[in-house]
């Protein structure tokens, strides 16, 4: 690892001057104050260097959105694998849908490579570097010695956090890399006690050295205290889970607290106070951030309807690639008084808006209903009209292009209501229904009166699909639960032997070993001979 870690150190090293100069100039939302000195010994020798290094940590971690290739990958491929998703087509459809980044050699597989284990293993190492710089400055304060710390720290556990849920088989290192060590080889990867003692560490010490109110996309406190009670459940520590999460929620100093309707959760720029981690991004402005086709993967093409012209109230322009599933659809209608999927989270019917039909709904395609007779209606009714995703259309956008720069919400509140449900409900110490009806309530669901585990892996269902972590949950939840979930609700299942081949049924191409994703060879083959692939990859 430390040969990958010199790797992109040398890869990367420009890159970070370029990134600290292009973020530092976003000074609306992140507060930086832009300098005309910016070198390798500036960054890490001085208290504004390291200040600036800290904020490139944010440009990286925006980049997994909104750079090259990846701008529409970044934050569809995760969405795409779940047991809520029907993927439909393009490269994300194959991704989604098992067919590709099933090897380590094939081409999604070096996707998910540059999108998670590079960039996430970079943003680990600019973070060390930025950790033992600080730590070493005598010139700094002990207050902004452990401001900056804290935020690196934050996201290194981040990193390594997301890398040990999607591999399990990872690398951890708290050493900063020098030509001297670069090329020492690692030939085994860490050991799980190994990995959680240091993300444990290290969001403890951003715990205490975050403060709670922050600029919208600074993380604080409250971000920390929340991924450290993803963390607790990962590691089966129920109270410590349960601790952290009712702190969010009730700690009085916490600014955080649901807002009203999920109408206004996805609403304007999404800087309220439910959210824990936004993404900001800016029109007109250096360092504003990249544009993205991210909404439009999740967006159906009513567009192409003659007398409905997009518009963002009805999605914007979509490519209708990854779509809610009949199980999803199925969830959100189990109470017919659910506003989630009322146009808020999920929007179900479409209007025409142009000529003399303008405000009627369109019926004019039907979801396949006779698996024994397929017709063009199926697959325009898919293209078309087909319920979609609203949680990445911002009201600014340009209804008329595939391209967007609006803010995404990474982390908010209403999941750490069910972290703590959850964990209450393990622990067996206290009362979890006060916490999910909570998520409920606001959407207008009645509220239950027993809860179990696949209640909350149903609210989960409901109030944070597409969000990226669903696949995440259900492997935490166990191998057990992620292949049941996979096996019998993945994409819309009995659809695809008559419509696209059962070899596109993500049902049937789905395998146990799956619940780890394959290292990119090329990224197996810098560590030792020794170091193992994931097993079931070849």
């Amino acid at each position: 690892m430390k040969t990958t870690y010199f790797y992109q150190k040398v890869k990367y090293s420009l890159f970070l001057l370029m990134a600290i100069f292009f973020t530092i100039s976003c000074e609306d939302f992140l507060e930086e104050q832009p300098t005309t000195l910016i070198d390798a010994d500036y960054v890490y020798t001085t208290e504004e260097g390291l200040k600036s290094g800290v904020v490139s940590l944010y440009k990286f971690y925006r980049d997994r959105y909104d750079q090259g290739t990846e701008d529409y990958m970044g934050g569809v491929v995760l969405p795409s694998r779940s047991d809520l998703a029907f993927s439909r087509s393009g490269y994300t459809g194959l991704m989604g849908r098992y067919e590709r980044g099933v090897s380590p050699v094939d081409l999604g597989s070096q996707f998910v490579s540059s999108l998670f284990w590079k960039r996430f293993y970079t943003i680990a190492n600019k973070a060390t570097d930025i950790i033992n710089a600080a730590e070493d400055l005598d010139s700094l304060d002990e207050e902004s010695r452990d401001k900056i710390i804290a935020e690196a720290k934050f996201f290194r556990a981040l990193s390594y956090f997301f890398l040990y849920r999607m591999y399990n088989n990872i690398y951890v290192s708290t050493e900063t890399v020098t030509v001297e060590t670069a090329f020492e080889v690692i030939q085994n990867k860490s050991s799980e006690e190994e990995i959680f003692a240091l993300l444990n560490s290290d969001l403890a010490f951003a715990v205490e050295h975050l403060d709670w109110n922050v600029t919208f996309g600074r993380v604080s406190k409250g971000t920390a205290k929340h991924i450290k009670a993803k963390v607790a459940l990962w590691e089966g520590n129920w109270t410590e889970a349960r601790n952290q999460a009712v702190s969010v929620i009730e700690d009085p100093d916490s600014p955080h607290s649901l807002v009203s309707s999920t109408a206004d959760v996805f609403k304007g720029d999404r800087n309220h106070s439910e959210q824990l981690f936004v993404i900001q991004s800016q029109d007109n402005i250096l360092g504003g951030g990249g544009t993205t086709m991210i909404n439009a993967n999740f967006v159906t093409q009513y567009f192409q309807i003659p007398g409905i012209n997009a518009e963002t109230a009805q999605g914007g322009r979509g490519f209708s690639r990854v779509l809610p599933n009949l199980y999803l659809q199925g969830l959100l209608a189990a109470d017919p008084n659910d506003t989630r999927d009322n146009d808020t989270y999920f929007r179900l019917k479409y209007f025409y808006n142009d000529g003399p039909n303008s405000g009627q709904e369109i019926t004019i395609y039907q979801p396949i209903t006779d698996l024994n007779n397929p017709s063009r209606t199926y697959t325009t009714f898919y293209q078309r009209l087909h319920p979609s995703t609203l949680k990445y259309t911002q009201d600014d956008d340009d209804p008329n292009s595939y391209l967007q720069r609006s803010n995404i919400m990474v982390y908010r509140l209403a999941e750490t209501y069910l972290l703590a449900a959850e964990a209450i409900l393990r622990s067996g110490s206290g009362d979890p229904l006060p916490y999910i009806n909570a998520v409920r309530t606001r959407a207008n669901a009645a509220p239950l009166t027993s809860v179990t585990l696949q209640d909350i892996l149903d609210e989960n269902a409901r109030e944070l699909a597409f969000e990226g972590e669903r696949w995440f949950t259900l492997k935490r939840f166990g191998a057990e639960t992620l292949n049941f979930q996979m096996r019998n609700y993945a994409g819309d299942g009995a659809f695809f032997p008559n419509n696209f081949g059962g070899s596109r049924d993500p049902r049937v191409n789905w395998q146990d070993y799956f619940i780890n994703w394959p290292i990119f060879q090329e990224d197996l083959d810098l560590f030792g001979p020794s170091y193992p692939q994931n097993t079931g990859y070849n």
